[in-house]
């Protein structure tokens, strides 16, 4: 498991290579890289500044990744995602799972990334021509997520 939090934007490609090099069991890669929007919610967007808790973040994606491999027979996951000042088309996070099958990983890649959406503690600001503004949670994140959830889970 790896995980990265960083200002710095990353390559894709390497950042794959890197994740399957050497080990013959991995069969399938899934993985998903999001990008900053030019608008968002109608307004457009100029920018985005994403802030965080340096330590607490860490943690809450370790235990994002840590569920994934509980739920799924994965061998080993990939999550950067960056913090600070974004510009449009810029990417933001990278969330790749290698497994056996592709089944597993695809499951896995979409389960991360929900529940990053949902649990990972980021606030992001963003720079409109009307002003800044404070991007709250959105109810399809929610959605998402709850369709991971397991029965009996609270």
């Amino acid at each position: 498991m790896r995980i990265r939090v960083q200002e710095a934007d990353f390559d894709v490609g390497s950042e794959l290579a890197a994740l399957r090099r050497g080990n013959p069991q991995i069969g399938a890669l899934a993985s998903f890289v999001g990008l900053v929007r030019d608008t968002n919610d109608g307004a457009g967007v100029c920018e985005m500044t994403l802030e965080h808790y340096p330590g607490m973040t860490e943690q809450a994606l370790a235990e994002i990744v840590a569920e994934a491999r509980r739920r799924w027979a994965i061998i080993d996951a990939l999550v950067i995602h960056r913090v600070g000042r974004l510009m449009p088309s810029d990417q933001i996070v990278l969330v790749a799972v290698a497994g056996a099958h592709r089944g597993e990983a695809f499951a896995a890649c979409e389960f991360i990334m929900d529940y990053l959406k949902t649990r990972a503690p980021f606030w992001k600001r963003e720079v409109t021509p009307a002003g800044a503004r404070w991007v709250d949670a959105r109810d399809a994140d929610d959605q998402a997520a709850e369709r991971w959830r397991e029965p009996g889970a609270d």
